[in-house]
């Protein structure tokens, strides 16, 4: 590899080169003795940079990092590869299945989930999901969401744990149209709903309530001129944003304006019924969406040059209106709640002030230590308060993930689990924080034998969902 300033190839964006397996992981303090499954997290990891220069982050093939935790022990660490045809070429080893679409396949680099039984790799744009045994070894790619127009299972496919379904809003490259995908508990598509949206947007996430599915509309449309980068999306300055209101079981959608920006991810959203407001029992409801908004000009192929805040849309139906106020200034990504409460009325929300959004640090950093630090937050969204866990200016912190507490009394009865940098190791740690002492010290710390790099996103997957 040439030298070069590249931050996504340096610090605790630098990728790995082995994949490594580890039993009995040492622990600091002392791990819930109810928890049993795995905590699995996907990013880029790339293999053969040709020009390390010109390289873009988000391209970089899948990794997925697990850590398999059961009676108080962390029984193992497990790093692997998604092998796309062309990673498994790169590793010397024979391809896992059949692609659909050799030009699409694409090693998923953006979230892990388990569901239906299986463990999936996802990616988006019509790239196929990627199926995974339970030790994070690559079956192939699968049909999971597919649909007969080529669209399937998304990056950010939302479970509702009220009818078992998964939805996913799936876009393809090159494509005015998106579909919103239902599925069954057992992965069976059971409804899809084909929404026109001209100017092909890049729409990565998307939101759920009781009735309504939130689409959200924004400038980053598909560039042809830009495809040869491997991110064909730019910023569109005529065109500006919008969210969409769609029942769930299809119609058409209603679009509110909105100030341009793009949603990087969804915290939640969850309906105010009108009455509870004021009184009157005229029926109709609010729409109250909470997502990490990007700001106007958003580089794609660079996202850690962006500035993300909380910030809070809601739309009056029977008025037609969008009010749009800003929960949380500080800059921040990788929104999650206690999913139990995903398209419900909720309190509390958790995201990460990630090293990812921060000027690149290095020898030559002279910010201050206090001017800059690694943290998780939780949003406790009745009172517009914000508690964070400061890891440090040197302690790489990525996504935090909410896991209930065996028997929860309230909604933040639990913990959130991320993977952590520990410098005084030169490698990371599971950190499992106690929800409701959110500053305090973390219950458990599990010491992995080597660095997991500052990826994407991830899940906790109970053994039941294995």
């Amino acid at each position: 590899m040439t030298t070069t300033r590249n931050r996504y190839l340096s610090g605790n964006f630098a990728p790995v080169t082995e994949e490594v397996t580890a039993y009995d992981l040492p622990v600091t303090g002392r791990i819930p003795a109810h928890l049993n499954g795995r905590y699995l997290r996907n990013g880029p990891n790339p293999l053969g940079i040709e020009d390390a220069a010109a390289h873009i982050w988000t391209l970089g093939a899948g990794m997925v990092h697990g850590v398999r935790i059961r009676d108080g022990r962390a029984e193992w660490y497990r790093n692997r590869w998604v092998r796309s045809g062309t990673v498994a070429d790169h590793l010397g080893e024979p391809r896992r299945g059949t692609p659909i679409d050799e030009q699409l396949d694409i090693s998923p680099n953006v979230q892990v989930v388990g569901f239906a039984g299986s463990t999936f790799a996802l990616i988006e744009g019509g790239i196929r999901p990627y199926e995974l045994t339970y030790e994070l070894e690559t079956v192939g790619p699968c049909a999971l969401g597919a649909t007969p127009e080529g669209y399937s299972a998304n990056a950010h496919s939302l479970f509702d744990p009220r009818t078992r379904e998964l939805h996913s809003l799936a876009f393809r490259y090159g494509s005015d149209n998106v579909q919103h995908i239902v599925m069954n508990d057992s992965g069976t598509v059971r409804r899809t709903t084909t929404i026109p949206v001209p100017g092909n947007p890049y729409m990565h996430d998307f939101a759920l309530t009781d009735h309504y599915v939130l689409l959200f509309d924004s400038p980053v449309v598909f560039s042809l001129a830009h495809l040869s980068t491997g991110v064909p999306f730019t910023w569109d300055d005529r065109r500006g944003a919008r969210v969409g209101v769609l029942p769930r079981e299809g119609g058409e959608v209603r679009w509110f304006g909105l100030t341009p920006s793009l949603v990087g991810h969804t915290l939640n959203a969850y309906e105010r019924p009108h009455e509870d407001l004021r009184g009157s029992g005229t029926g109709g409801c609010d729409i109250v969406v909470d997502v990490i908004r990007h700001p106007e000009g958003f580089d794609i192929r660079d996202v850690g040059s962006s500035r993300p805040t909380l910030d809070r849309w809601t739309i009056n139906l029977t008025a037609g209106t969008v009010r749009e106020e800003r929960l949380d200034d500080r800059v921040q990504e990788f929104p999650r709640l206690n999913s139990r409460y995903t398209g419900r009325p909720y309190r509390y929300g958790y995201a990460a002030a990630a090293e990812l959004y921060a000027p690149p640090s290095g020898p030559e950093d002279d910010r201050p230590d206090e001017g800059f630090s690694n943290a998780l937050l939780k949003h406790d969204l009745s009172r517009g308060t914000t508690e964070a866990h400061e890891f440090g200016r040197d302690a790489a912190v990525g996504e935090g993930v909410f896991v209930a507490a065996e028997s929860p009394a309230a909604e933040d009865d639990g913990y959130v689990m991320a993977y952590v940098f520990n410098p005084e190791r030169s490698a990371s740690d599971l950190v499992i924080l106690p929800a409701q002492d959110f500053s305090g010290e973390p219950i458990a710390r599990i010491h992995l034998p080597v660095r997991v790099p500052l990826g994407l996103h991830g899940s906790w997957v109970p053994e039941e969902d294995r």
